[in-house]
């Protein structure tokens, strides 16, 4: 069993970030996370999205993408306008955002370039319901350093399942949030076994250091 604490890295898990082979993957950053129904229903959330998540998922997109890594996000979004095509998870919880909804699109302030990659999906693991594995191996990635919202639900899930993919993984713990600092903070202790907990600071000095 994994046991960690909260920003508190593991003998061994100190690679330097080759951003060749490094990427940046952002974990529903999408205008669902900042609409009218969750700045109502989770202002907590909504706060700290505004004010530190999205600020520092911005520094680490700069500042990677200055340093060779590829940026590739996912959103959550179905194949089809009816969403039949979404996992039963994703049914039974009433999780839908249709093909082509505004509230797929990723944040502005963080949205992608022309030519990044962006993969929906329609679970709560990106490995599950995306081939993001296969672009991972064909872009000659062999990190991955996440962001983005849930840190308890989505967030959590690329992390364990990248890890048993053989991925090293750094989680950039100040560009993420969850509905309440609690749970982010909880799900933070959670798979600290699974990854590196890093600032976005100090994601960006691994990568200083490497060049």
């Amino acid at each position: 069993m994994h046991q960690g604490s909260t920003l508190a890295s593991y003998s061994g898990r100190n690679r330097k970030l080759d951003g060749r082979r490094t990427v940046v993957l952002i974990v529903d950053a999408q205008n669902a996370e900042i609409s009218q129904e969750v700045q109502a229903h989770h202002p907590e959330f909504y706060e700290q999205v505004r004010t530190r998540a999205l600020p520092n998922m911005r520094r680490l997109i700069e500042g990677a993408r200055r340093h060779g890594a590829e940026i590739v996000y996912t959103v959550i979004e179905s194949l089809t306008r009816d969403g039949r095509d979404r996992s039963l998870d994703h049914k039974l919880s009433n999780i839908h955002i249709p093909r082509g909804s505004p509230l797929a699109r990723v944040i502005d302030e963080v949205a992608p370039a022309e030519d990044d990659i962006v993969l929906p999906k329609t679970s709560s693991g990106v490995f599950n319901s995306t081939n993001i594995d296969y672009v991972l191996r064909n872009l000659g990635a062999d990190n991955v350093v996440v962001a983005g919202f849930l840190t308890d639900q989505c967030v959590d899930m690329a992390i364990r399942d990248g890890a048993d993919r053989g991925y090293y993984m750094v989680c950039a713990a100040d560009a993420c949030a969850s509905y309440s600092q609690e749970r982010h903070e909880g799900a933070l202790r959670a798979f600290a076994g699974y990854c590196r907990l890093q600032r976005v600071d100090e994601v960006l000095a691994d990568f200083e250091s490497r060049n």
